[in-house]
Parts: C-alpha cells; sequence; structure tokens
C-alpha cells in the first residue's frame, strides 16, 4: 500500500532533520514524501535538498509562498499519490520504526476503514527526552467531539478518497485563501481548522475509523494549537465556530469538559516522570 506522507515546513531548520530522519528510519518502505515549504529562509531548503538523494526518488518537494499551514497541507493532498495519506509536521517525528507498516496493516485487514488514528506523545522542546504529556486517543468516541475532543490529528491516516469526497468549496468560503479547488482545510480558521475537518468526516460525515493502541507521534511543545492562553482562547472560538456552520450542537459548557481531562493527562505525566 502506498501511504503519502505530508510534511509542511516553514523556518524549520532547527527540527527539520529529526523529522526526516525519522521518515527514512520508517519500515514501510511504500512511502510517498511531499514536503511543503512555504519560502524559508533560514536554511530549510538547504536542508531538503541535502536529504532529498536519501530518499531514492520518494520525496517530492516544492518552496513557494503560501497562505500559513493549513494552505500547505491542502497543497499537500492535492499533490499525494498514495492510496492514504497522513500529516507529520515539522517539529515532530515518529516514536517508532514501525508505525507506517502498522497503518499499511490496519487498513489491509480492515479495507471497510476509512481511516485510523492512535497516540501521540508531547515531549519538551529543549529535551525530547523529557515527555510532559501522553495524548491518548483510546477513549475517543464520535460524541465526544461535541466536548471538542478528536482524535491525536497527527496520528490520523485518511483514505485519499474521503478527503476528496468531503473538501469543500472554497469558491463558497469568504476570504478563503490558496486554491478553492483544494479545500480540504478551510483556512479561514485561525488555529483549529484541523478539528473542523475531522467534524466534518468524523462527526457529520461519519467515516468508518479504527484506533491503534500505539504511539505514532512524538510532538515538541509549543505549536500553535499549545502555546498559552490566546491559544485557548482562539481554539474555544474556532470550536464554536465549526460546530454552528456544520449544524452541530454544543455549547460553552461542554467544550470546557475537556480541560478536565486534559488536566489530568498532565498529572499522570508528572507522576511517570
Amino acid at each position: 500500500m502506498l501511504i503519502t506522507v505530508i510534511t509542511a515546513t516553514f523556518n524549520s531548520a532547527e527540527t527539520l532533520r529529526d523529522t526526516f530522519e525519522s521518515m527514512l528510519g520508517q519500515s514501510h518502505k511504500e512511502v510517498d514524501y511531499v514536503v511543503v515549504d512555504g519560502a524559508s529562509t533560514d536554511g530549510t531548503v538547504d536542508i531538503i535538498r541535502k536529504y532529498e538523494p536519501r530518499f531514492s526518488g520518494r520525496m517530492r518537494w516544492v518552496s513557494e509562498r503560501d497562505e500559513g499551514i493549513y494552505d500547505a497541507m491542502n497543497k499537500g493532498i492535492s499533490m499525494a499519490k498514495g492510496e492514504v495519506v497522513g500529516l507529520l509536521n515539522s517539529d515532530d517525528f515518529y516514536s517508532s520504526p514501525d508505525v507506517l507498516r502498522t497503518v499499511a496493516r490496519e487498513f489491509a485487514e480492515h479495507p471497510e476503514t476509512d481511516a485510523v488514528y492512535a497516540d501521540v506523545t508531547y515531549v519538551s522542546s529543549e529535551d525530547t527526552s523529557r515527555t510532559v504529556r501522553r495524548y491518548s486517543s483510546r477513549v475517543f468516541r464520535r460524541w465526544l467531539m461535541r466536548l471538542g475532543f478528536m482524535p491525536a490529528h497527527p496520528s490520523f491516516y485518511c483514505r485519499r478518497s474521503v478527503y476528496e469526497r468531503f473538501k469543500l468549496d472554497g469558491r463558497n468560503i469568504k476570504g478563503f485563501k490558496g486554491d478553492p479547488r483544494h479545500a480540504y482545510f478551510n483556512t479561514t480558521y485561525k488555529i483549529a481548522a484541523d478539528f473542523e475537518n475531522l467534524l466534518r468526516m468524523v462527526f457529520v460525515g461519519r467515516i468508518k475509523t479504527r484506533y491503534i493502541r500505539a504511539n505514532f507521534v512524538t510532538m515538541r511543545t509549543g505549536g500553535a494549537s499549545s502555546s498559552g492562553n490566546s491559544s485557548h482562547k482562539q481554539i474555544n472560538a474556532d470550536h464554536r465556530r465549526a460546530f454552528r456552520e456544520n449544524g452541530v450542537y454544543s455549547n460553552w459548557l461542554l467544550i470546557s469538559l475537556r480541560y478536565l481531562y486534559k488536566i489530568g493527562e498532565l498529572a499522570a505525566a508528572k507522576l511517570r516522570r
């Protein structure tokens, strides 16, 4: 099974080598690797060029100005050749060499499945051996999206045909940035376009998903969705908008309940240290 993995980059020179090394270390070799760079100026492109030969023709990349990470993801999905598509951020890396082999096996053994997801681990950006939080998708159920829960998005692998079936028409979205033909993610969302995308496909579209009990991705803290109170306010605003635009009922009390669960995850991570 050919799997497309997309890495969106912008001035990622400090972390991109770890991402590339973890891709090269994957035991599953039927990989279509797409790197979408937003015209970086810090040496990121030099790193891409240096690593490209090591992928033996399995890497394709582009470097040009874009409208942010969701526009880059849209570009990547539009370029995908694989039957299944996943995302690996440029400051993340795979937690084991068998992640993609596990993904391929699950789709082969369960052909009715539209998407799979697993767990991720957050680590300190200064010391990647120090775990800050473990994000388990084991508890996820479709109805929990009303509370703002979602499967760990970096662990989410979905059939390309599903992305095509549920994409939006960007021409009908005021302020949409990027190619309106490839509106898999709504670029008018500031932080939580990934949540809106999953709400559209998983909750409203009721695609068939499977949870894999494994840790797929190790993520450095400090991303757009984990960088302080202002980001949490924006996430909640984006969630409320996603519910409204997709006709899903929720309210501020339901949305706030997920923070109790997050506090429990953080406490559990501290006890493991």
